[in-house]
């Protein structure tokens, strides 16, 4: 029996952040308890065998990764039966960096390879109707598929819209590699992935219609909130663009890719320009740049890019993308719009406020508290040094899921500031991880 040795582990594990006299009991609750999902989400984890490889990849050689830590699967919900959903995943993955790195890595180079595959099989998209086909190339998959379907090779099993032109997934891609080399300093991971970027960049600049270096979404909710139209550049997607574009530039220096590192740097000197030009009030980012009523509604997520960026070390140089203050103009605007005047703070931050204080009801999904963007928003305070507001503003989120609602172990992607909830049991709430990653590296817990 080894359990002696497994508590005796966990204890090791658990006791630095336990008996942290600087971090409230409720996160340390919520930090560690969060953590169900990775068992309980439908999880699977299968062994490789040169038999179960030529039936569940059909896409490339496994790599010494994944034959050595096998495959990790785990669903986007309970309700949500899609595999290794990626537009999600890429908030929980700071879980899997921190704890488990070989399955975030076993994890991406599945989604790698499927990037340049193409599956003709014709789809019906709910919303609209039309037809499409299941994959496209060079566009990084929704879903590794479904666990009664035949994962990892019937991918995208979506079928809301169309997401090959989802505008998040591949910055997405980008921005995780190169997140995971800088965590691990796995250079041939990033050698190997190189590939696979360099299609999904190629690919996301035909999204910029009139050449100014910021990609725009297409008039329908072509991202993770799929519910939630946006047009035109935007504060969300045109965010995660710009860091994709800057973590290209890093990686294309890291690999000597000179051509490459030229031609990406020129796209965010323009890019960074027009989203400024396009997006910023004086205050925060507006949701995006149409004409529409909600233009300059405040947005929860609006600073996702720079989460990424200031994670790992990629800002105060000479390719800075977003400027400091205004990126600390936009956390205190959130602070005050979507967290305090929203319920008297009391649950977290709401995905859209308007500038009047009203909460922006042109979507659901805005109207809703996102478990996981509450948490990446906190870890993006924590980076920026904004501490009291961070644990405020997630302590909304632990206090409603485990102590007003009793959701504990099934925390649910999204509630309204009345007693309705949707989608319990999901994969984003680990992005509290975040958090505890920004206490680490930033020295939060040394004082």
């Amino acid at each position: 029996m080894n359990y002696p040795e497994w508590e005796r582990k966990i204890e090791d594990w658990q006791n630095p952040i336990i008996q942290c006299k600087l971090l409230p009991s409720w996160y340390k609750s919520a930090l560690f308890n969060e953590l169900y999902y990775v068992s309980d989400g439908g999880t699977v984890w299968v062994e490789y065998t040169e038999e179960s490889n030529g039936i569940m990849s059909g896409h490339e050689p496994n790599t010494q990764v994944v034959k050595q830590y096998g495959r990790f699967a785990y669903l986007e919900g309970h309700e949500y039966r899609m595999f290794n959903t990626y537009d999600v995943h890429f908030y929980a993955s700071f879980a899997f960096l921190m704890l488990w790195p070989q399955l975030q890595l076993s994890l991406q180079y599945d989604i790698a390879a499927t990037i340049l595959q193409e599956d003709s099989e014709v789809m019906i998209e709910h919303f609209s109707g039309k037809k499409r086909k299941r994959k496209i190339a060079d566009v990084v998959p929704h879903d590794i598929g479904d666990p009664e379907g035949e994962p990892w090779i019937l991918v995208n099993e979506y079928l809301q819209h169309d997401t090959s032109d989802w505008k998040d997934l591949n910055p997405k891609f980008v921005l995780q590699v190169y997140r995971d080399y800088y965590v691990t300093r796995d250079f041939q991971y990033l050698r190997e992935m190189w590939p696979k970027v360099q299609a999904v960049m190629i690919k996301s600049l035909s999204w910029d219609k009139d050449d100014d270096g910021i990609i725009e979404n297409s008039g329908y909710a072509d991202q993770t909130f799929d519910m939630w139209k946006v047009s035109g550049a935007s504060a969300y997607t045109g965010g995660l663009w710009l860091a994709a574009v800057r973590m290209t530039i890093e990686m294309a220096k890291i690999l000597n890719q000179e051509d490459d590192y030229m031609k990406y740097s020129e796209i965010l000197a323009k890019g960074k320009v027009s989203y400024e030009d396009k997006l910023w009030n004086g205050r925060y980012y507006n949701y995006d740049s149409s004409k529409k009523s909600y233009k300059d509604s405040i947005m929860a997520a609006q600073t996702v890019g720079h989460w990424y960026l200031k994670a790992c070390d990629l800002v105060g140089d000479q390719h800075e993308v977003f400027p400091s203050h205004h990126i600390r103009s936009s956390l205190d605007t959130v602070y005050q719009m979507n967290v305090l005047r929203f319920q008297q703070g009391t649950l977290g931050a709401v995905n859209g406020m308007r500038p009047d204080g009203k909460v922006d009801t042109a979507s659901m999904q805005a109207e809703e508290v996102w478990t996981g963007i509450t948490y990446a928003l906190a870890a993006t305070m924590i980076q920026e040094g904004m501490l009291d507001e961070a644990f405020r503003t997630a302590s909304g989120v632990y206090k409603t899921v485990y102590e007003r609602t009793g959701l504990g172990f099934q925390t649910p992607e999204g509630y309204f500031a009345k007693s309705e909830y949707r989608a319990l049991g999901y994969m984003r709430p680990m992005a509290i991880w975040g958090m505890q990653y920004a206490l680490e590296k930033f020295g939060h817990l040394q004082k």
